[in-house]
């Protein structure tokens, strides 16, 4: 038995070359996890031997060479019949009566003689080249049961070693075919066609962030999400956070999850059949927030043993209600990347948007549109083109190689189109829903994948820059260097250049571009008088039964999401500081914002925190920062008031925080304000005692010192930070904070546009400067100038 079969208790990483990477990885889950409490389905695996047997018994090995030597290997233009020629020969031949004999002795131990279902998948090894990955090339068998419907099965699988898209893989891959062997997985098999299932990483996919595990699933069987076929439900969880025991999930997005994938009654093997998802289902996550940490602690648990980032499959039966974990292999695309090397891309125009979707890759590319409805109009793409398409299966790959980008209607971050551009290095806009009408045949587009996690095509040859980045040659100055973020969804990729952490988190664009709804129209849902808003409202929040649920939510999951990215560093979130005029853009806003003359000076920043006009607006605010410091455990997030103009304005909120359940001091918290009015300069020591940091608002502080209207094109010259009476304001700010040994930062562009704007503070002694993304690594040379030049003046005076 030994020769033809393994159990999957005598199977460890070491058996490769005996068994597939894939079978391997099962060998060694099962032997080494399952006592650690991960549920790994038993089963076994026939040997890469029985394989090569089977080949001499059928002397089907010159056949094989034969046919494969008559590949077209220039344009591959007889691939499919080559395919398919080569797995006829391989169904013609028959199993030596041993083999058999085997592989039911080992399913009848396997079911303790009484014959459930099994999982049957291909497993390809290759003798003198153990880490090669053959993954999605070769195909799987599910829900097989009987000795004659799993002989079958497996004999297709040995079939599969010869599909178009594996025979095209050796080739880019330069494997000699007669050097692969296949061996076949048999697992009990999990009903998560009246469950669910998905797929998991170890590390966010498209930035290569490592503190992230993403799950991802739809309800039924994941062929769904590996094709792409569904939207799914995915979830972010945060290592760091989920070793402390806390509540890890950083951020969850539903999918539409419109299809079920289902077993079907039927005499062949593998039957299924995919069924519309009801309406309560497609709007209900998949998994509790318990199944998604204990999935979670899986994944960390399987990543730290193999000790490196790993693609997980995952399923839930629908029966038993239990969890397991199916699959584990090497994530291949980010372990392979340079980390110190990152690509910038921005684009310098844009045009009409065309459709947008889940974005892949963080490039741009421009080229021709070519729309194809399956792998066999293979012949219409051109070299350079762009694939758009309803959906990518693995039978598309042997074409990809030609295309500079690919566009799906549907799909998520975890399908085969998203694993395919990521190993292919091209970008992708996945789950756009509507491509394939909105995009025309043979017109140029631009596809941009460098505007965060939403990916946009756009209509025409827009021109880009491309800038390559090497971090490390980039040295950061004891000054410390924060950024300036807004979006969420570009912040694990901004992680990597080098900072200190965020000193500005500014939660309006969240506000503005995630919840879009007033809070006190969700506070005061019954008040609102035009209906239209009251359908717009029901709309965004239908699956928050709470309306107020919803602000809170979607707050904590953006900011939560920038605290991560840059944790433990500190993150520095301000609380809301939109002006009248821009609360009342937002949904509802209107009916709950005075009109006033000049919003700039009128109803804004602190004084809005304790009246009744926006208290308890404040309050889902203070809501949403307790959940994600308390709750999920990020207490590398600190607080920031705005526009504080009173030493009693500050002692007010800082008490209207405290009943809101932030209290100062309190799990370590700290809360800083704004210095950007000329009263916090001149009270600065008293309001060091309110408050724990100051940040100087350069803009507002110039505007108010000058009495010039920032906003205001007829004032625009006399507007300048350069302005002898502003410099002399921040540095009277400075130098109070020093004597008060209070923390002191710089938000705003000007050291990084003007170098001697960088040396005025560093010799002032900044504590830090925060600079926006794009102004980050001129404003580090900056202020490492402005060091080295004080110092050297330093010398000299000494």
């Amino acid at each position: 038995m030994n020769l033809f079969i393994k159990e999957f208790s005598q199977i460890r990483i070491q058996d490769i070359a005996k068994v597939g990477g894939k079978n391997a990885s099962l060998g060694e889950m099962y032997t080494q996890l399952n006592k650690k409490g991960i549920n790994i389905p038993n089963g076994f695996a026939t040997t890469s031997k029985a394989f090569n047997l089977f080949l001499q018994e059928n002397n089907l090995e010159d056949g094989l060479n034969n046919t494969l030597n008559k590949l077209d290997k220039k344009e591959y233009s007889n691939l499919n019949d080559i395919g398919q020629e080569a797995r006829e020969l391989i169904l013609k031949g028959t199993f030596s009566e041993k083999f058999s004999q085997a592989i039911i002795d080992a399913y009848k131990n396997l079911c303790n003689n009484n014959y459930f279902e099994v999982a049957v998948r291909s497993s390809a090894t290759a003798e003198d080249l153990p880490e090669a990955s053959f993954a999605g090339q070769h195909d799987s068998f599910l829900n097989i049961k009987g000795e004659n419907h799993l002989l079958i099965a497996v004999k297709d699988c040995f079939a599969s070693l010869y599909t178009n898209r594996a025979i095209k893989y050796r080739e880019d891959k330069g494997f000699k075919h007669q050097d692969i062997a296949i061996s076949v997985g048999v697992q009990k098999m999990v009903r998560s066609d009246k469950g669910c299932s998905g797929v998991g990483f170890t590390l966010e996919p498209e930035s290569g962030f490592e503190n992230i595990i993403l799950i991802s699933g739809v309800w039924g069987l994941g062929e769904n999400i590996v094709q792409g076929l569904v939207n799914p439900d995915e979830f972010y969880v945060f290592k760091p956070t989920l070793r402390l025991g806390k509540d890890a999930i950083i951020q969850r997005k539903m999918g539409n999850k419109a299809k079920t994938m289902v077993y079907t009654e039927s005499n062949n093997h593998s039957s299924i059949m995919n069924t519309d998802t009801p309406l309560e289902k497609q709007n209900q996550y998949i998994l509790t927030d318990k199944e998604i940490h204990t999935l979670s602690e899986w994944a960390l648990l399987i990543e730290e043993h193999y000790q490196k980032a790993m693609d997980i499959e995952w399923a839930k039966d629908g029966i038993t209600g239990n969890l397991y974990i199916i699959q584990a292999r090497p994530e291949t695309v980010h372990q392979m990347k340079d980390k110190n090397l990152f690509f910038e891309y921005k684009l310098e125009a844009k045009s009409e948007i065309l459709c947008a979707g889940n974005a892949v890759g963080s490039e741009i590319i421009v080229g021709t549109a070519r729309i194809l409805n399956s792998p066999k109009e293979a012949s219409q793409l051109q070299k350079g083109e762009i694939v758009v398409t309803d959906t990518i299966t693995p039978d598309w790959d042997p074409i990809l190689k030609k295309a500079a980008g690919i566009v799906t209607n549907k799909g998520g971050r975890t399908s085969h189109a998203s694993i395919v551009a990521r190993e292919l290095g091209v970008p992708a806009v996945v789950g756009c829903g509507d491509a394939t009408q909105t995009i025309a045949d043979g017109h140029v587009i631009t596809i941009s994948c460098a505007e965060g996690k939403t990916g946009y095509i756009f209509k025409g040859n827009l021109p880009y820059e491309k800038k390559v980045i090497d971090f490390s040659h980039i040295k950061l100055p004891k000054t410390e260097i924060k950024m300036i973020l807004a979006d969420p969804e570009k912040a694990y990729q901004l992680s990597f250049y080098p900072n200190n952490g965020v000193g500005l988190l500014r939660m309006e664009f969240i506000i503005m571009h995630t919840i879009k709804i007033h809070p006190m129209a969700l506070v005061n849902f019954d008040k609102i008088k035009e209906e239209s808003i009251r359908i717009e409202i029901e709309k965004l929040t239908a699956n928050y039964p709470n309306k107020e649920d919803y602000f809170v939510d979607q707050l904590t999951q953006g900011i939560a999401t920038i605290a991560a990215a840059f944790y433990p560093k500190e993150v520095i979130v301000r609380m809301s500081d939109f002006k009248t005029n821009e609360y009342a853009n937002l949904i509802g806003g209107k009916q709950f914002e005075p009109v006033e003359e000049n919003p700039m000076l009128g109803f804004r920043g602190a004084s809005r925190y304790y009246n009744d006009l926006y208290k308890d607006g404040f309050g889902l605010e203070c809501k949403a920062i307790k959940r994600i410091r308390n709750t999920m455990g990020l207490t590398n997030l600190k607080v920031m008031i705005p526009f504080c103009r009173t030493l009693e304005e500050g002692e007010k909120v800082v008490n209207i925080m405290a009943e809101n359940g932030l209290k100062r001091g309190e799990n370590g918290l700290e809360i800083y304000t704004m210095v950007e009015i000329p009263s916090n300069v001149i009270l600065a020591e008293e309001f060091a005692e309110i408050f724990d940091g100051f940040s100087i608002g350069s803009n507002d502080l110039t505007q108010l010192t000058l009495g010039v209207d920032r906003d205001s094109q007829l004032m625009a010259e006399l507007f300048d930070e350069n302005n002898k009476a502003a410099k002399a304001m921040i540095a009277l700010a400075i130098e109070k904070a020093k004597k008060t040994k209070t923390k002191i930062g710089f938000c705003g562009q000007a050291p990084s546009d003007f170098p001697e704007f960088a040396e005025f503070l560093v010799n002032q002694g900044i504590d830090s400067i925060s600079f926006n993304p794009d102004a980050l690594l001129n404003g580090i040379e900056n202020t490492v100038k402005a060091e080295k030049h004080k110092t050297s003046y330093a010398k000299q005076e000494h």
